[in-house]
């Protein structure tokens, strides 16, 4: 049986976020002396600073206390002046088409705050793309905890969480040569990561190692066809 509705993660599935925030807490790393790896910052990627937290990792490196609330409205600033650039991610709006012309409901489901994403997807013109929106004030504890997916299934009463298809990035920056903020450059675009929920909590690391029982890759772009959807069907267990 092929999905029968599709959960979107949205920073860096729907819109490239990632790397603009990532640049942003480097810059303030490197002011203080410190170099911050992309293989340490991916701790707090599709979670939250609960789980990993940069501004407590820099201060341990420092000894120092720092003006958080000053610096992330500077960073801020410069993330969204950034991201401002940017369109959806290659792919994703013939997938919402394709998934629309089948009657399939897309929803997103995001750590982040709903000032975030219905503020991006709105810019984007993608909000009525969407059947819901899920984020983190919506549930009682985000990513990596299910939550936010059960209560998105929540929100399709006709469907098991079985039923639908969770869609989020997969990781894929790498360093290149001298450790300066200069010679970063993302490896390629992001990938995906496409796995069925299964009514439990399935625990993927960043650096692509996924239970080989949940395992498979496609690009976005790839879901606008009809029989590449329907062979979907091998996530079944």
């Amino acid at each position: 049986m092929s999905p029968k509705a599709l959960l979107f993660d949205f920073d860096g599935v729907i819109l490239d976020t990632e790397w603009s925030i990532y640049q942003s807490i480097l810059e303030v790393f490197l002011t203080q002396g410190h170099d911050l790896p992309l293989k340490t910052y991916v701790k707090c990627i599709g979670s939250d600073f609960a789980t990993w937290s940069p501004e407590s990792h820099l201060e341990e490196l420092t000894g120092k206390k720092f003006d958080w609330k000053g610096i992330r409205n500077e960073r801020n600033k410069r993330i969204r002046s950034e991201i401002a650039k940017l369109d959806a991610m290659p792919g994703l709006r013939d997938c919402l088409a394709y998934t629309a012309e089948q009657n399939i409901p897309a929803l997103v489901v995001s750590s982040s705050s709903h000032n975030w994403v219905d503020g991006w997807l709105e810019k984007l013109n993608l909000t009525e793309s969407f059947q819901d929106i899920v984020c983190k004030e919506d549930a009682k504890r985000i990513k990596p905890a299910p939550d936010l997916y059960l209560k998105a299934n929540s929100l399709l009463p006709d469907l098991e969480p079985a039923d639908c298809l969770v869609i989020e990035g997969l990781t894929q920056w790498h360093e290149r040569g001298p450790q300066s903020r200069q010679s970063r450059r993302r490896n390629s675009k992001p990938n995906y990561r496409l796995h069925r929920l299964l009514g439990r909590r399935i625990s993927v690391s960043h650096d692509g190692e996924i239970p080989r029982r949940a395992q498979g890759r496609l690009q976005l772009g790839s879901l606008i066809d009809k029989a590449t959807f329907e062979n979907l069907r091998f996530f079944n267990h």
